[in-house]
């Protein structure tokens, strides 16, 4: 006969089943693409329609050292010596993202990973929590295009890293770094070529129909 501790027992396995299986079921994506090539734009858009949480390193980052955390005061540190933020401490803003969230459908990462020691750290995290990326969208724009959309962004925004130089840098940094991600989601199947060059609708549309097919 089942004892009080017994059911007690049985009642938490059958709670922390069923939170395996909602994070087994979450969505989640990581959005390649370069500077310019609308990742923001569409993000956005891909929140709305299947309410993921946006997650960005640089938020992140951002967030920590204005409100002064623990983690912000690391960040600050390091990149005050010049130095890039160790995955490692990337991963624990991550973790508390995710656990700020738990109601969450899913996730959305921009800005990471950014190589593929990242993306591996990033697997072992979500295995951990018993999920895995679901799909990786790749938003094709050429260099022209790019450039294009730089200039016409340059005149409105103000923003800081809107600096011709800088974007350029940005830019070289995908293409000669960041892209090189790609493979490692390729050989998992997980990667969505989506034309980035068109209307915004109908960039949408074709990105959500990739991102059905491969779920």
């Amino acid at each position: 006969m089942a004892t009080g501790a017994d059911n007690l027992i049985f009642a938490a396995n059958c709670l922390l089943s069923d939170a395996k299986t909602l994070y087994h079921l979450m969505l989640n994506i990581v959005i390649f693409g370069p500077p310019g090539a609308g990742k923001g734009t569409q993000s956005a858009k891909l929140i709305a329609k299947y309410n993921l949480v946006h997650i960005s390193t640089g938020d992140l980052f951002r967030m920590h050292i204005k409100n002064q955390t623990e983690l912000g005061k690391r960040v600050k540190d390091i990149l005050d010596s010049g130095l890039l933020v160790p995955d490692s401490v990337t991963i624990d803003m991550l973790e508390e993202e995710v656990k700020r969230n738990p109601q969450a459908n899913g996730f959305i990462f921009d800005g990471f990973p950014r190589t593929v020691a990242q993306a591996e750290a990033l697997d072992a995290f979500l295995e951990n929590k018993n999920s895995a990326i679901s799909v990786v969208p790749q938003l094709d724009v050429n260099e022209q295009e790019l450039k294009r959309r730089i200039a016409e962004r340059k005149k409105v925004s103000g923003r800081a890293d809107d600096d011709e130089d800088k974007l350029i840098k940005r830019i070289d940094e995908y293409f000669n770094k960041t892209i090189h991600v790609l493979p490692y989601y390729q050989a998992q199947r997980k990667v969505v070529t989506v034309n980035g060059i068109g209307e915004i609708e109908e960039i949408f549309d074709n990105l959500c129909e990739a991102i059905d097919s491969a779920r």
